[in-house]
């Protein structure tokens, strides 16, 4: 009975779906801004950047892919979003690696290292259009988020007696891969299955309402 109701309803449940993907991203947006205006780490500008492409891409996708005219655009656009956004999370994990000692940049958006991962996301998107698939997608995002829950699994037993919101971050990593997976297991074997969507979409509130609550317990502070 349920599942009928939410079949026969599921563009209204996408839409509030998305209003509260959205929501949670823009409270992450402007906690994390405050947050990095009063301490100036450089990895919390990426981690904020990030959230603002997610909050983006869920716009562009659930709030103007209702236009058939349209659709097939803003997929590809929705699909570049989530990329760069997959892109800007683990770079907010490995900036202090990569940056040279000493260097600021200006901009967080505009670099010459972030600019390398809107290339990359343009190759991904492009090749996935011309081949017809989501294949790359699919692979570059799992194998980012394996090296992202790796990352914060190692910060974690570190620094996870001080830092508390280290677990909720690498649970929420941990759960990005399994969602990632079960896209891939629904676009390539079972045609995206409805059950399997539903699955998704609750579990990616999860994901963001984790990171929601560790942002909230870093500003609280």
């Amino acid at each position: 009975m349920v599942y009928e109701w939410i079949i026969a309803n599921k563009e209204l449940i996408k839409i509030f779906y998305a209003l509260i993907i959205v929501f949670i991203c823009a409270v992450i947006v402007l906690k994390t801004d405050r947050l990095f205006r009063l301490s100036s780490h450089k990895g919390i500008r990426y981690f904020r950047n990030a959230f603002f492409f997610f909050g983006i891409g869920f716009i562009i996708r659930y709030f103007f892919g209702v236009l058939p005219n349209y659709r097939f655009i803003i997929t590809i656009i929705f699909e570049y979003f989530l990329i760069m956004a997959g892109f800007f999370l683990l770079y907010s994990l490995l900036w202090k690696k990569i940056e040279a000692s000493g260097s600021d940049y200006y901009s967080s958006l505009f670099n010459a290292k972030i600019f390398i991962f809107y290339v990359m996301s343009f190759v991904i998107v492009l090749l996935d259009y011309l081949w017809g698939t989501y294949y790359l997608m699919f692979s570059s995002q799992i194998i980012l988020f394996s090296l992202a829950s790796i990352i914060s699994y190692a910060n974690y037993k570190k620094n996870g007696k001080r830092h508390k919101f280290l677990k909720f971050y690498f649970i929420a990593m941990m759960l990005s891969l399994v969602a990632w997976m079960l896209n891939a297991l629904a676009s390539l074997l079972l045609n995206w299955h409805q059950g399997i969507l539903i699955v998704i979409y609750l579990l990616n509130i999860i994901i963001f309402l984790l990171f929601l609550f560790g942002v909230i317990k870093v500003t609280a502070k």
